[in-house]
């Protein structure tokens, strides 16, 4: 009988430890899922959802296939991300994947799906945050022939995910003061803004 008692207890006790160590895990888990995907923007939060993942790269070798240069690549996912439906989706952002595959997306779904093509091929983009708006900026090693917006000195230029057929280099309507954040959502920070043009 003691030992039958005893080894009731043993397995409590294991079982007990390998709940505590499970829920611990899971809050570990959440934190970072929260620190990666959350950002706090003057009082307000942003929630990410891009993703580097293998279907990210393929279709991102899919579009880019046959481009000889950074434009042609850039214009291909633009123009895959501009032809999507834009509907308002009144939830959290979703992935690339989802968009794709539900054929719709407000301007976060689809900032979300063309910042992951382009650092799928390695582009330097950021998220800027605006009122009411996101849309995504992407340097280029070249110089071209458009207006692009001059954060500390670089030059990048406006992909507006929303407008169908939209070129790279899209028209700035925002004042300096209207932005919010210019974010990367890969690291999940704010850049350290220190001077902006717009020429």
């Amino acid at each position: 009988m003691l030992f039958k008692n005893r080894l009731v207890y043993i397995i409590s006790v294991i079982l007990s430890v390998l709940s505590i160590i499970f829920f611990i895990g899971i809050i570990y888990k959440s934190f970072f899922i929260v620190k990666n995907q959350f950002i706090d923007i003057g009082g307000l939060t942003y929630v990410n959802q891009v993703k580097t993942d293998e279907y990210t790269k393929a279709l991102a070798n899919r579009l880019s296939k046959g481009c000889k240069t950074q434009v042609c690549e850039v214009q291909s996912m633009l123009d895959l991300v501009t032809n999507i439906p834009y509907k308002v989706n009144e939830s959290v952002a979703r992935s690339g994947k989802n968009v794709i595959e539900q054929n719709y997306g407000d301007c976060d779904d689809k900032s979300n799906l063309l910042i992951s093509l382009l650092h799928a091929k390695g582009y330097e983009a950021y998220f800027v945050v605006v009122p009411k708006h996101i849309f995504v900026i992407v340097h280029l090693d070249k110089k071209i022939n458009k207006k692009a917006l001059y954060v500390n000195g670089k030059a990048y230029y406006k992909l507006e995910s929303t407008a169908k057929n939209s070129n790279i280099g899209f028209p700035l309507k925002y004042r300096f003061d209207e932005i919010k954040a210019i974010i990367d959502p890969f690291k999940n920070k704010k850049l350290v803004i220190e001077n902006l043009a717009y020429k």
